[in-house]
């Protein structure tokens, strides 16, 4: 039986329609703009009501009684300033009278340092992971996580995703709204698209193998730059210059070319752009993404088997990397 399920969940003009069943123990991670994931968040929280559908927690309809066994972390959450956070994981596990140790969830959150600081003292990605802390503290099945890594600091990131691994670890069941699929698709395989006519799970393509008479083939074959990569505006079709893309990622097999003013969607699969883009330094780091290698700033090494690029762009773009293509990567850039 799933642990919580959301049936048939809408809000007129403003949810669509959520189908989806969460096991226990599984990680799952709904992408969806910021507006339509808070109002989620609140029917589930009972502030508000829905159109139609039913939430249930461990087939029983979701109500207050359930809240001891759940641990919510949202963006706007906020604390008792005055107190240390000693102070205030010691209040919160008195006020729930049972659960983790406050040496445990400090040390669990990368806090031990400031164990003795006021909150009022944190930054901002500390208190993230204050807040994170907190909904972990009555040790619940179920930890419901908004944006868990919005404009948080690499630090952060690393911690919260190692809470994340260890959640998983212990059976716990966690689910995960986020806005962006890249940093979605670094947490778990099963990544969920709401779209206008539902949600869509993420197929994951599987990685092409090519056969050593294959490479031979191709070896024989005088390679041939492609100047321009061919994508769609409207009614229009666009020529890109390789050198401006930044990374390509295909979401429910529509392929989209990231670049400095925007994505545009592109006719040609992931394969086919891998093969044409192979002379201007492009990488497969992953099933879904295509990255051009000259535009990543950082690997990062999130946990064991947790890793991404990080980009030179403003935003500091995630892309998530295979563990399986690390080894290719460090042949690649010659480490």
């Amino acid at each position: 039986m799933a642990l919580l399920e959301l049936n048939q969940l809408a809000k007129t003009n403003v949810l669509p329609s959520i189908q989806l069943e969460i096991e226990n123990g599984q990680c799952v991670v709904l992408q969806c703009n910021n507006h339509i994931g808070k109002t989620l968040h609140r029917i589930i929280m009972g502030e508000e009501e829905a159109s139609t559908g039913t939430v249930l927690f461990d087939g029983q309809p979701l109500g207050k009684h359930s809240f001891s066994r759940i641990g919510f972390c949202f963006l706007d959450d906020e604390a008792y300033e005055r107190l240390t956070v000693k102070d205030y994981f010691t209040f919160l596990r008195e006020l729930y009278g049972n659960g983790l140790s406050v040496d445990e969830v400090v040390q669990f959150v990368g806090l031990l340092d400031k164990k003795e600081v006021r909150i009022r003292e944190l930054t901002f990605s500390e208190k993230r992971r204050l807040h994170i802390g907190r909904s972990m503290i009555h040790n619940p099945e179920l930890v419901i996580l908004e944006e868990p890594e919005q404009n948080v600091d690499i630090e952060s990131t690393i911690i919260i995703r190692n809470v994340i691994t260890k959640l998983k670890e212990q059976g716990k069941t966690v689910f995960i709204t986020s806005a962006f699929l890249s940093d979605a698709l670094s947490l778990t395989e099963d990544v969920y698209v709401l779209h206008q006519d539902g949600v869509k799970k993420v197929e994951i393509e599987q990685e092409e193998q090519i056969e050593a008479e294959d490479e031979k083939v191709i070896e024989m074959i005088p390679q041939m730059k492609l100047e321009r990569i061919p994508a769609k505006v409207n009614d229009k079709i666009i020529l890109l210059d390789p050198m401006e893309i930044q990374f390509i990622e295909t979401q429910n097999g529509i392929t989209h070319i990231h670049v400095h003013e925007g994505d545009f969607i592109c006719a040609l699969t992931l394969s086919e752009l891998e093969e044409r883009l192979k002379g201007f330094g492009f990488f497969r780091c992953h099933r879904s993404y295509l990255v051009n290698l000259q535009r990543v700033r950082e690997v990062i090494t999130w946990t064991r088997n947790s890793y991404s690029l990080i980009l030179d762009d403003e935003r500091k773009t995630s892309i998530p990397l295979s563990k399986g293509r690390m080894d290719e990567l460090k042949d690649v850039i010659g480490l």
